[in-house]
């Protein structure tokens, strides 16, 4: 079907933003729209300024004849501020405090917006390492994953605690967990990941790290190898922590049940952006 260019730049626009980190030949686009790959190429120079100044990302031009172009979805560093300044306020509402010391996540958890805009914070930082899986551990961690894993254009997988047998057959390690210093098991199923697979750690919450360090020993047993690891809230208040290289977008300083506060400040995210 012929498109008018604005009709072209409408669709092709669309149809990017559905399809980050995916190369695209620019013939698809020209037996698409019917038009000349010159004119697709001017096209795709209007989609990037327009990216590049609103802040939504970039385009990435492979020359060739394998090659094509590939939306890549970034975030400003100003959107970011934004972003991350309104989960603190979010978080820091003491209403969030639950008996034991927990905190309360799950409302945001559950909001697709909000896990739209961490999905994109994540892809945003970790655009420039190779990632061919996002990994998590149940059940927090899910939609998280499933919302970096969308802008990566990548599968995820669930670790789980316990044995599925909708899974087939599974691996299961052991591991020390970081707070309470318990022995605890995880498993995955053996189909979920390939050897040498390139793998992005994420979860909600990190206190010492053993669930982290739990994923990155579980990755060993596939012969698969840590690309990242990002968390979206990190405890300040821990004595000694499993894991080193990670990138949080919250730091939780302090909660306090009696005086019912809770301390929430940006996490190391900008270090990385």
């Amino acid at each position: 079907m012929k498109f008018r260019r604005s009709g072209r730049l409408v669709d092709m626009t669309h149809y990017l933003l559905h399809h980050p980190h995916a190369l695209i030949p620019l013939t698809f686009f020209s037996e698409r729209y019917e038009s000349a790959k010159s004119s697709i190429s001017e096209d795709l120079v209007i989609i990037k300024q327009t990216f590049e100044q609103q802040g939504i990302g970039t385009l990435i031009t492979t020359p060739g004849a394998a090659g094509g172009v590939k939306f890549i979805p970034k975030v400003t560093r100003d959107e970011a501020n934004g972003i991350i300044q309104r989960l603190c306020e979010k978080v820091s509402d003491p209403s969030r405090l639950l008996p034991g010391g927990y905190l309360y996540l799950t409302d945001l958890l559950g909001n697709p917006k909000m896990m739209n805009q961490i999905g994109r914070l994540f892809a945003s930082v970790f655009a420039n390492r190779t990632i061919d899986v996002v990994m998590t551990v149940a059940t927090k961690g899910i939609p998280i994953a499933y919302a970096v894993a969308s802008y990566l254009d990548v599968p995820f997988v669930i670790v789980r605690r316990d044995n599925k047998v909708t899974e087939g057959s599974m691996v299961s390690i052991n591991y020390v967990s970081g707070s309470s210093k318990r022995i605890q098991t995880m498993t995955l199923a053996k189909r979920s990941l390939k050897e040498g697979s390139n793998v992005l750690i994420v979860d909600d919450f990190m206190k010492a790290g053993g669930t982290i360090n739990g994923m990155i020993s579980m990755l060993s047993e596939f012969g698969a190898n840590v690309s990242g690891i990002g968390v979206l809230v990190e405890s300040e208040s821990v004595d000694e922590r499993l894991v080193n290289e990670y990138i949080s977008i919250l730091k939780l300083s302090d909660m306090n049940e009696k005086e019912r506060s809770i301390q929430v400040s940006k996490g190391n995210y900008f270090d990385f952006l």
